[in-house]
């Protein structure tokens, strides 16, 4: 059964149609990459899969559970099922590392010091950055930036994880050990993942599937060797990067 299930969802902002008819499912245990051009709604997806916005037609369906019919109590333990890893980490300037990861944690769980302490510091050697706890965000580089913000989605044990562009803004070295990292520990813990980004580098690493959103719609979908074979041109021109094709700029 999918995890995740994903039926006609549409979403429009003003004249601006989002989401026009989205359907995919997503397996228990997959890591599922969604690829397309910047602007074209995967955050927006991702917002739509945690509950942070409702449709305006569709559905949404988590564990088998309608995210849009979800009371707010009903909601926020589902979220504690999901951990989301923002783009550009979106730590908080003023607490220290240990306070970041252990955000969700302190908001929403009743823990004692010491059990807090532990769980933040297992989620921070998960991500291999250890005895950083006291440090200020201002301290770290934009790596260990990406490491502490998958650490605080880690915290609170989910069974989801959500990773909005994971390698934007860091070098190809630095990408490429959080793509290393994504695979591993989805190996390890055996968590869902759905990933959005536009770095083909990086969808084929981590992908079990690879979904294209164009326009509104997904228009391919299938592992990494099926996406690089297609004969679509509109996933052709993407996924190598091409000028000339049937996406314009505009």
């Amino acid at each position: 059964m999918a995890e995740i299930e994903i039926k006609n969802l549409k979403k429009t902002f003003g004249a601006n149609k989002v989401l026009d008819g989205i359907n995919l499912k997503i397996e228990k245990g997959q890591t599922c990459v969604i690829i397309g051009r910047s602007g074209c709604g995967k955050s927006v997806l991702l917002k739509h899969i945690e509950g942070i916005l409702k449709p305006d037609d569709g559905h949404v369906f988590v564990n088998a559970k309608d995210i849009s019919k979800l009371s707010s109590k009903e909601l926020n333990t589902m979220r504690m099922k999901i951990g989301m890893v923002f783009q550009g980490g979106a730590l908080f300037d003023s607490l220290t590392v240990g306070e970041n990861v252990g955000f969700g944690l302190t908001e929403n769980m009743r823990l004692g010091e010491r059990e807090l302490r532990e769980r933040v510091e297992e989620s921070l050697a998960l991500v291999d950055l250890r005895g950083i706890t006291e440090l200020m965000p201002s301290a770290l580089s934009g790596g260990m930036k990406k490491r502490v913000a998958l650490a605080r989605a880690l915290c609170i044990k989910p069974e989801i994880i959500l990773y909005d562009e994971p390698t934007t803004g860091v070098d190809p070295i630095t990408a490429d050990s959080i793509n290393v990292l994504i695979r591993e520990l989805q190996n390890k813990l055996k968590t869902t993942s759905v990933v959005v980004t536009h770095d083909m580098k990086s969808a084929y690493k981590v992908a079990d599937k690879i979904a294209m959103l164009y326009q509104g719609k997904i228009i391919a979908e299938g592992s990494s060797m099926d996406i690089q074979n297609t004969r679509d041109p509109v996933v052709h021109q993407f996924i190598n990067g091409l000028a000339r094709g049937p996406i314009t700029e505009t």
